[in-house]
C-alpha cells in the first residue's frame, strides 16, 4: 500500500495499473473463503497489491495474513486477470485497472478472522452458492475456478 499511496500523491484519482494478487482459499469441503469488504460492502477474494521489491507469492502471503489471519503454505497460480473487465473504482474515487494473478490456496494454517480494517467478516461459501454481492472484478476469477483444469488462464 505504501507504493500506491506514493503514486496517488502524483496522479490523484486517475486510473492506474495495479499489480496484484487474489487468493482462492479452499477448505477441506471445497468451499471458498470470501471476505466482506468494509469499503464497498461487497464480498471478495482476499488479496491486494504487490509492493516494490516483493514477489507475487510474498504479496499473496502478506495480503492473506493481513486480511484473514491465515498463513499460506502453498499456492498454485491459476490465471492472470487484466483488461477492460478489470477496471475498478474505490468509494473515494480512486480508479484502478487490475493486473492480478489469481492463486488457488489449498494448503494453509490458522483460523480465518476478518481484520476489522479492510474486512468485517470472512466466510467459506460453496462454489454453487456464492453471495450475489461480489466484487465485480472477482466474478470472472470465480467463474474460471469452476472450470479450471490445471492450465494457467489468461483472462480479461
Amino acid at each position: 500500500m505504501i507504493y500506491l499511496k506514493e503514486i496517488r500523491k502524483l496522479v490523484g484519482s486517475t486510473r492506474i495499473f495495479v499489480p496484484g494478487v487474489r487468493a482462492i482459499i479452499i477448505d477441506s469441503e471445497g468451499k471458498i473463503l470470501l471476505q466482506h469488504r468494509k469499503d464497498n460492502s461487497l464480498w471478495g477474494l482476499p488479496g491486494g497489491s504487490v509492493e516494490l521489491d516483493e514477489t507475487a507469492f510474498e504479496a499473496l502471503k502478506r495480503e492473506v495474513k493481513e486480511e484473514t489471519s491465515l498463513e499460506v503454505l502453498e499456492a498454485e497460480p491459476m490465471g492472470l486477470y487484466c483488461g477492460p473487465g478489470q477496471k475498478f473504482s474505490y468509494p473515494g474515487g480512486d480508479m484502478v485497472q487490475c493486473f492480478a494473478i489469481a492463486f488457488i490456496v489449498r494448503k494453509w494454517k490458522g483460523q480465518p478472522n476478518a481484520d476489522g480494517v479492510e474486512g468485517s467478516d470472512v466466510h467459506f461459501f460453496p462454489i454453487s452458492d456464492m453471495p450475489e454481492n461480489i466484487v465485480p472484478v472477482h466474478i470472472q476469477t470465480l467463474e474460471d475456478y469452476k472450470v479450471y483444469k490445471g492450465h494457467f488462464l489468461l483472462s480479461g
